[in-house]
């Protein structure tokens, strides 16, 4: 193919399609599927579609238009994490992080959909393209978030995942909810590891930015809008090209209006966004090597002090943990000394206290050390990073 010249338009949303907590959920999946089944896109990504019946329903409004598609089932919800494709889906993968926040944390519930990155390979006009969606674990709280090194090592190995598996791809796309602002240092990971382009950045036409948190969303709290700022710009499409692909960017825009038509509600608590690329391929191919790593020392020395920090916030909650199992033990033994006038009602404290011991017990030992593994293992996979770097400043 002698410079072959094509567009290719990429969508992506977080539907927020939690059930019995997200609003309208019915509805919007159901606005969301229409809109979808009308628009000509090449490429849909979607986060959060949470159950098999909101899926179903979505695959057969759009299978019209995108008659291919693929659902990455993970942990005890399904990730999430879906992809329809208007052209054929070749091959899948998911790689599931090993951290995702804490089961007990029932509110925040980030663990239970086993999150990770979906890989689905497309073959579209002779070429190859990699098509990845992810949803990084969600930041409660930015002035003290507790989750910040698994996000940090989440982004890390999503950049590591799609460098070691890009090798044959002619473009790569990233698009979904990566729960983190331009600057921050997963944003950072994901871009500069990979040297993937922000189709935001690249735009020239002054589209809004915020993607959550919306001051025209009317599932934006009452509390955000009355102060007047804008939201943060957290779900993203990124992209590049490999061998003799070029892929530039012709259009990056949030395309659903602000309301369904005939409701006064908008689609999901985020905005949909997508991008046109135009995708020139030449007829030399160039071998793919390794992929030129564009991060710098201080920003591995930033995430190495990053998981240092983890490391010694795990280590304070196994002490944590097995101080509260050591306690609960001595109230279990201890009540045995004792025979009050409603044994009935004690027996049903120790089961009660035996439950809740046994879970400390838990986090204290298999579960501090799949953290404490999993930090550790990015510690050294940066380090090893940092090294390679400073060997190539020295020679």
């Amino acid at each position: 193919m002698n410079g072959t010249d094509m567009d290719f338009k990429v969508f992506t949303l977080n539907c927020w399609g939690i059930p019995l907590v997200a609003s309208n959920k019915n509805a919007r999946i159901q606005a969301i599927a229409s809109s979808l089944a009308t628009c000509p896109y090449d490429v849909v990504c979607l986060q959060e579609v949470w159950t098999d019946s909101d899926y179903i329903i979505i695959r057969d409004k759009v299978r019209g238009t995108l008659p291919y598609s693929h659902y990455f089932y993970s942990g005890v919800l399904g990730s999430g994490v879906c992809v329809f494709s208007k052209h054929p889906i070749v091959d899948t993968h998911f790689h599931k992080w090993m951290v995702n926040g804490y089961v007990h944390k029932l509110h925040h519930g980030d663990w239970f959909g086993g999150k990770g990155i979906g890989l689905c390979q497309i073959k579209w006009k002779g070429m190859l393209l990699n098509i990845y969606s992810a949803h990084l674990h969600a930041e409660y709280n930015r002035k003290c978030d507790e989750y910040y090194a698994c996000r940090v090592v989440q982004a890390f190995d999503t950049a590591q995942f799609i460098n070691f598996t890009s090798a044959s791809a002619d473009v790569i796309i990233l698009a979904g909810d990566l729960n983190c602002e331009p600057g921050d240092l997963t944003y950072r990971y994901m871009v500069e590891m990979t040297a993937l382009q922000d189709a935001f950045k690249v735009q020239k036409d002054g589209t809004k930015g915020p993607t959550n948190l919306d001051l025209q969303n009317t599932y934006t709290p009452k509390s955000f809008k009355e102060k007047g700022m804008d939201g943060p710009r957290i779900d993203y499409v990124l992209y590049k090209g490999c061998h003799n692909t070029q892929v530039s960017l012709v259009e990056y825009k949030q395309p659903f209006p602000e309301r369904i038509p005939g409701m006064n509600i908008s689609y999901s608590d985020h905005e949909a966004i997508t991008a046109t690329l135009n995708i020139t391929k030449g007829d030399t191919y160039v071998e793919n090597k390794a992929i030129a790593t564009k991060f710098n020392e201080s920003m591995l020395l930033e995430g190495v002090a990053v998981m240092d920090a983890g490391l010694e916030n795990v280590a304070k909650h196994k002490v944590c943990y097995w101080i509260i199992s050591i306690l609960l033990l001595a109230v279990i033994i201890g009540s045995f000394f004792y025979v009050p006038e409603f044994e009935a009602v004690l027996d049903c404290l120790r089961i009660l206290l035996t439950i809740i011991m046994s879970y400390t017990f838990v986090m204290a030992t298999l579960w501090n050390m799949i953290e404490t593994n999993t930090l550790y293992a990015t510690k050294l996979a940066m380090q090893i990073n940092l090294k390679t770097i400073q060997n190539e400043n020295s020679s």
